[in-house]
């Protein structure tokens, strides 16, 4: 976590429980001395903060890597402030260029209601909805119209939006850069205009967006609120963030079966990222168990805890408990402890092909028989197919009843 400047403010016990829960695997809290006495007088009127997070209706799925923001929305929800989940059905129209290299084609209005119909419903399952402030920003930009656009437009300059790193590096590199895609990081700083939201969250990738909001706060008038950005959840690969065009992704909506043999398929390293970013066990709890895992404990205990945490929070208990039994049923036994780690790339490859070059068979025949016998696995399901061709992604492999490898797949 990026620290910023050591809070020099009196804080009270409560106070100070929230700034140690409003940190809590934070990438950068800006700035830290505002949040502390928004929180300060919160306590003391009783009035809750506004608390906004905005995701575009970009596909029709959430997977787990946006609920790292949902999650926190969720503790500062459980501390009594008041948090909006706001559907960018407007800026969709735009379409967000952060962290982009090209041009991103905006989305149809049908694409967008299509996507936002399940929006808010997949992010219930982790946000309580009778505390839940639903709003779509169309409400008020759609009646911005041009003039107000022209208005809101002049309020930022274009070689302060050249500062972006994303537009900066298309400039100098010769790509384009299409006019509207100035207005998006402006009309999403609107939109904390519009909600007068006293802290916004995002990823790491939305930094400049998130202060945008800051300053347009300031040219209307209002306080500025605060800042505070989540670390991007490295994928099932344990190398990129997770990311649906990667295929290293677990869906919220997933099969209980599927999102749980995901979970058990990532590494015991990566376990504790996504320990502190998606658990709801306290820190002191997380840190137990580490230490319980460095004293010995087989570290496939944890891994199996935190899957039936996420399992259960998106479908039940009992739908973890018979995909834990589903995947022991199927594994035959289960995977073993320490399994070899492969890196292959020429993603999509054929199944046999990787058989080969994970040396998990002696040549491409032997691979075919072995797949006729019913010998093969992927991720505990027997491989039928010979034409069988496995996208980017991380896959536990067995051939037999003893051979296993954890085969990260990438493309060219």
């Amino acid at each position: 976590m990026n620290q910023s400047a050591v809070t020099t403010t009196p804080v009270s016990a409560g106070v100070g429980r929230a700034l140690e829960i409003s940190l809590r695997g934070v990438e950068e809290l800006l700035p830290r001395d505002e949040w502390v006495k928004k929180l300060a007088r919160s306590e003391a009127t009783g009035q809750p903060l506004r608390i906004k997070l905005g995701l575009d209706p970009t596909a029709p799925d959430i997977h787990i890597g946006h609920t790292v923001v949902l999650n926190k929305m969720r503790q500062l929800q459980d501390l009594g402030h008041q948090v909006i989940f706001l559907i960018g059905d407007f800026t969709s129209l735009i379409g967000d260029p952060s962290g982009r290299n090209s041009t991103r084609p905006p989305l149809t209005p049908e694409q967008i209601k299509a996507n936002a119909e399940t929006y808010y419903r997949q992010a219930s399952l982790v946000l309580d909805p009778a505390r839940t402030e639903i709003r779509y920003n169309s409400e008020w930009s759609e009646p911005l119209g041009a003039s107000g656009m022209i208005q809101l437009a002049a309020k930022y300059t274009v070689a302060r939006m050249m500062e972006r790193d994303d537009f900066h590096k298309r400039f100098t590199t010769g790509q384009s850069i299409s006019v509207h895609e100035f207005l998006y990081p402006l009309m999403q700083g609107y939109d904390s205009v519009a909600l007068k939201s006293d802290l916004e969250l995002g990823g790491t990738d939305q930094k400049f967006n998130l202060l945008m909001g800051r300053h347009l706060q300031q040219e209307y008038g209002q306080e500025p609120q605060c800042v505070l950005t989540m670390p991007l959840l490295v994928g099932l690969d344990g190398v990129d963030k997770m990311s649906k065009s990667k295929n290293n992704y677990i869906g919220i909506a997933e099969e209980p079966n599927t999102m749980f043999a995901k979970v058990l398929s990532i590494s015991d390293t990566l376990m504790w990222d996504w320990y502190t970013l998606l658990s709801f066990k306290s820190l002191a709890d997380i840190a137990a168990l580490k230490a319980e895992v460095a004293g010995g404990r087989n570290p496939k205990d944890a891994k199996v805890m935190l899957a039936k945490e996420i399992t259960t929070r998106f479908h039940s208990a009992a739908a973890a408990d018979a995909a834990e039994q589903d995947f022991t049923n199927r594994s035959k036994g289960g995977v073993p402890d320490e399994i070899p780690e492969v890196g292959l790339s020429g993603a999509p490859l054929g199944i046999g092909a990787l058989l080969k070059q994970a040396n998990l068979a002696p040549s491409g025949s032997e691979a075919n028989r072995l797949i006729d016998g019913g010998g093969v696995r992927v991720d505990g399901s027997v491989v039928s197919d010979k034409g069988l061709k496995l996208a980017a992604g991380t896959y536990v492999v067995q051939v037999g009843k003893r051979k296993f490898a954890r085969v990260t797949l990438v493309a060219s």
